[in-house]
């Protein structure tokens, strides 16, 4: 049983140090370029912001809350 909870408590570890190394996401400013990023679009056809900018300007909107109850 001992054996077990050390591969945990090393995992545990590795876990801690990759956030910590990781550091923190800055965040994108106004007018700074987004980056390119990929989603899968209704019908499961992924589809490429780099491919939407070919075809003019982009505006991205979430709906957070548009498909839960009131």
């Amino acid at each position: 049983m001992r054996r077990a909870s050390g591969g945990i408590a090393g995992v545990a570890v590795a876990l801690l140090l990759t956030i910590l190394l990781a550091g923190a996401a800055s965040a994108l400013q106004v007018g700074d370029k987004a980056p390119d990023f990929t989603l899968t679009a209704p019908g499961g056809k992924p589809v490429k912001l780099a491919d939407l900018l070919g075809k003019g300007p982009v505006v991205i909107y979430t709906f957070i809350q548009a498909f839960t109850p009131t």
